[in-house]
């Protein structure tokens, strides 16, 4: 069977369905080719499990800590299985809710595994779709006039370290625990293996969290990281930075990992080891090697600002293409795809207006550039800070740690960066990223009323503080 459509998209993760969306609305014929479960990566195995199991980790330990709100609890316990009952729960609730927006919006969705082929009887371009569907029926052929390709990807292994699914986890794994282990040692101290650090902590689990850099999250503003290790450590986390793995040997029921840390070697037994290094781009067996179609040495796959891939009709977007790999970026680049796919060509993006967040307790919340990367790129910096511990909803939270902190440009007073640190600074954090689209200033940030009591006001506090206006603190 041969199909025409205005659009195929191969990947149904947030960026393929948004994108899938955003065509509709512009009058495109599209279809879909998802081979597993619409929603992606995101809504199975990555935001939005992540995040069930964090707010259960989140209540847990304020229930631990009720005395302080003054409510005493005789007796609590925690039941793992619940937790994972909840946290698939919303996930089947919001998978649903995608499968209605793709049924609302008239996508023809396929189900099957989809393949680029080259130029053929079918097409005298390359991009047809070939799906291969698992009951049998021969290959359907998609052939659109444009291709988007949203496969997403996969957690990044190590030779030395292979995944194994009992002992060795990749975080794909861990969402499927039956129950909680005593000790877990985490590799790998970027965004995924933070979160897991922290959430798995607050379960009350020994959490050591080894890192091959000199701070977890490298990419992050030194001092807002040097906070959050300050609160990982106390939250019990062992912090093994600059820490190198040499080897592991299962000892079942027990898993032996043989670190190396400033020249000192140690083992770490532990009863499962997560590896958390990243994520690598979900090209293999897509048919990439029958089009032009370039990948750099990492294997993303090769783009121009418009999205497009050297054959200038298939377009990629998100984790494939490398970035931020995150996925609120994905569906921003899935729409900006379609947008020039239409001829909307003045729409453009850039990266350093997505934010960036890191779920963790406390949270992390960053857009723009760090201090270190303004210095180096030649900016003279004004710094405004304004920490939680003045700010009235935070106290009454009981959670006034953590900071937010705004980084401007002396001379053009443009803004390079704003950072934060503590809790609900993701919820926060949208806030800096209308003030970089509209290109505010931080007095235009300081002139802004904001309610009272609330977190956001030491948003306000540290754009005052750049003019030496800030009022508490």
């Amino acid at each position: 069977m041969v199909e025409n459509y205005d659009l195929v998209i191969l990947g149904g993760g947030m960026g393929g369905y948004v994108a899938a969306i955003r065509a509709r609305q512009l009058g495109l014929s599209v279809a879909l080719v998802e081979a597993d479960l619409l929603g992606g990566t995101c809504l199975h195995r990555g935001c939005i499990p992540t995040k069930a199991l964090l707010k259960s980790a989140s209540v847990y330990q304020t229930i631990k800590e009720s005395l302080a709100y003054g409510i005493e609890t005789n007796k609590y316990t925690l039941h793992f299985s619940n937790v994972q009952a909840r946290k698939e729960k919303i996930v089947k609730q919001l998978y649903q809710g995608v499968q209605h927006l793709m049924r609302k919006n008239n996508v023809d969705l396929y189900h099957g595994y989809g393949r680029l082929l080259g130029s053929s009887i079918f097409s005298p371009l390359a991009g047809t779709i070939s799906v291969e569907h698992s009951d049998g029926r021969d290959n359907t052929m998609l052939i659109g006039k444009n291709v988007i390709i949203a496969t997403g990807s996969t957690p990044r292994s190590v030779d030395f370290l292979p995944f194994d699914g009992q002992y060795i986890l990749s975080s794909n794994h861990a969402l499927d625990l039956e129950a909680l282990p005593e000790k877990v040692v985490i590799v790998g101290g970027g965004v995924i293996g933070v979160e897991w650090a922290s959430m798995l902590a607050d379960f009350d689990v020994e959490v050591y969290l080894v890192e091959a850099e000199k701070q977890i999250l490298p990419n992050f503003d030194h001092e807002i990281i040097k906070a959050l290790e300050q609160k990982l450590v106390r939250k019990g986390i062992k912090l093994l930075t600059n820490t190198q793995v040499t080897s592991h040997e299962i000892m079942a029921p027990k898993v032996k990992l043989n670190v190396k840390q400033n020249e000192k070697e140690q083992a770490l037994v532990t009863d499962r080891v997560l590896v958390a290094i990243g994520r690598t781009a979900r090209t293999e067996n897509i048919g990439l090697e029958n089009t032009s179609i370039e990948r750099d040495q990492s294997g993303f796959i090769k783009v121009n600002q418009n999205y497009q891939t050297k054959e200038s009709h298939i377009y990629a977007i998100g984790d494939v293409i490398g970035g931020q790999q995150l996925a609120h970026v994905a569906a921003n680049e899935g729409k900006l795809a379609v947008e020039h796919i239409v001829g909307h060509t003045n729409l453009t993006t850039d990266q350093l207006i997505a934010p960036s967040c890191v779920y963790s307790s406390p949270e992390v919340a960053a857009i723009g550039l760090t201090e270190q990367e303004a210095k180096q790129q030649g900016y003279q910096v004004e710094i405004g800070k304004m920490s939680f511990t003045a700010i009235g909803k935070a106290i009454i939270n009981g959670d006034d740690s953590g900071f937010v902190k705004i980084i401007s440009d002396t001379k053009t007073k443009d803004l390079l960066g704003i950072h934060m640190i503590g809790n609900q600074v993701t919820e926060l954090i949208s806030e800096a990223g209308l003030a970089f689209i509209l290109d505010a200033t931080a007095a235009e940030m300081g002139m802004t009323v904001h309610p009272h009591p609330s977190l956001s006001e030491a948003i306000q506090e540290a754009a005052l503080a750049i003019d030496h206006a800030k009022i508490h603190g």
